[in-house]
């Protein structure tokens, strides 16, 4: 989704196919859908006024300021103005050269945040050992009674109220991580009709690999020959999205190599924010004389596990011999139903599962304000978006919520966990998973 390298300009909007740059026609049909605009009113916080922002970039009439800068990362990046856009503006590419705009300039940039950034994106994202290292330590942290001590003896008090909120924040590390629970080759349960690959995903590794084995379980029972390298690299969508192309390049790069797409009939993800970024590797190396190709054959075959299985015809799961269903409403992560445009083929899958009983959710497709990192830079508009998505949970008396997106899934249960619910948060696969050991 990325555009091309930047010139001798040093501007990546400047560069950009300026058709993309113009296309807005400014209706305003995107206002109602955009949540920091609902919250604010203001212009300058709406699509159409960011887009009219990163033209007059682009026109050479305004220069890319600390404002802007601030702006371009005060946007959720949920793209729900994407589904509401009659002209079809490629809002996600302007969003990602906007930010990639934003750091070339500079104007953001302290000690600070140029460390952490390159601790982060550089450094921890770079290589996944580093990941699954900083996840040993944080699950022995928490398997060993010291994060509860910790909590509970009064000591977060002395901290700065930001530290407290981030430490609150602080995910639930799965005891195995995926290499230690999946083969490298899983052969299909019945007939062999499909081979596939499987992302496990980085943030997803560490937070939620019971889902990747769940992922892979429901894959074998449909036919399918999964292959999941144990060692593998963050699909770039975390870098994509924070302003650093050239790193999400090499990433991209690193992925084609690792699953030769022309190998595969699907590579299959089950992240949504790592989905919608991964379908768009031909933009990214469009310029690449070495990937390019590939790199389109790439985009034909990722998968959402969702749309995956509804391609293939789902097998039914066994009848459940329970007779009491479990009521499960269902929050559209946002890069699934406005990024990949998928919507239906989740509730289809629910709906497969026995023993559950759907219940819909009001604002259904509004951003629960975890948008990759957005609710660790931006943590008071993330939390009313929060507490605006738990207030319609809690009105469909369900007892669980699925999600198809791991910071979704995150943010929900934290926001859960610090409001006394007892909602269960799940992934719609791991529901499905269940349903086929019964």
């Amino acid at each position: 989704m990325a555009g091309s390298k930047t010139g001798n300009s040093g501007s990546y909007l400047k560069n950009l196919d300026y058709s993309v740059v113009q296309q807005c026609m400014h209706c305003g049909l995107c206002l109602p859908t955009c949540p920091t605009y609902d919250a604010t009113k203001m212009e300058r916080n709406s699509p159409r006024g960011r887009i009219a922002l990163m033209r007059a970039v682009a026109d050479g009439r305004l220069e890319a300021t600390k404002s802007f800068a601030d702006e371009m990362y005060f946007c959720l990046g949920c793209l729900a103005c994407m589904s509401a856009c009659p002209a079809g503006v490629n809002y996600a590419e302007l969003f990602e050269n906007a930010r990639a705009e934003a750091e070339a300039s500079g104007n953001l940039g302290t000690p600070k945040r140029t460390f952490v950034r390159w601790l982060t994106l550089n450094w921890l994202f770079g290589d996944l050992r580093r990941l699954q290292l900083l996840g040993i330590i944080i699950r022995l942290y928490q398997g060993l009674g010291l994060q509860k001590l910790v909590r509970n003896c009064g000591i977060l008090k002395l901290l700065p109220l930001r530290m407290r909120q981030l430490e609150a924040m602080t995910p639930l590390i799965q005891p195995a991580f995926s290499a230690e629970m999946i083969a490298p080759i899983t052969a299909a349960s019945g007939a062999k009709r499909y081979k596939v690959a499987m992302l496990t995903g980085c943030a997803q590794d560490l937070m939620f690999s019971d889902v990747n084995r769940d992922t892979v379980e429901v894959l074998a029972a449909n036919g399918c020959e999964i292959h999941t390298p144990p060692e593998q690299n963050c699909c770039g969508s975390l870098h994509a999205h924070n302003g650093e192309l050239e790193l999400a390049r090499a990433l991209a790069r690193q992925s084609i190599d690792l699953f030769p797409p022309a190998n595969f009939d699907a590579i299959i993800t089950n992240a949504a924010g790592c989905g919608s970024h991964l379908k768009h590797y031909s933009v990214l190396l469009k310029d690449d004389p070495n990937y390019a190709a590939s790199a389109r054959i790439w985009d034909a075959k990722i998968k959402d596990i969702h749309e995956w299985l509804d391609f293939i015809g789902l097998t039914p799961p066994p009848k459940s011999k329970v007779t009491c269903k479990q009521k499960v409403t269902y929050h559209e992560a946002c890069h699934l139903c406005h990024g990949q445009k998928i919507s239906n083929e989740p509730r289809r899958l629910l709906k497969a599962v026995g023993n559950v009983e759907l219940i819909e959710l009001a604002e259904s497709t509004w951003c629960c304000g975890s948008a990759g990192i957005y609710n660790v830079i931006q943590p008071e508009m993330a939390n009313q978006l929060l507490a605006r998505k738990l207030t319609h949970i809690r009105a469909t008396g369900a007892e669980t919520v699925a999600t198809g997106n791991p910071g979704c899934m995150a943010h929900i249960q934290s926001g859960m966990n610090q409001a006394g619910d007892k909602i269960k948060v799940v992934h719609p696969i791991s529901l499905l998973a269940e349903a086929y050991r019964q």
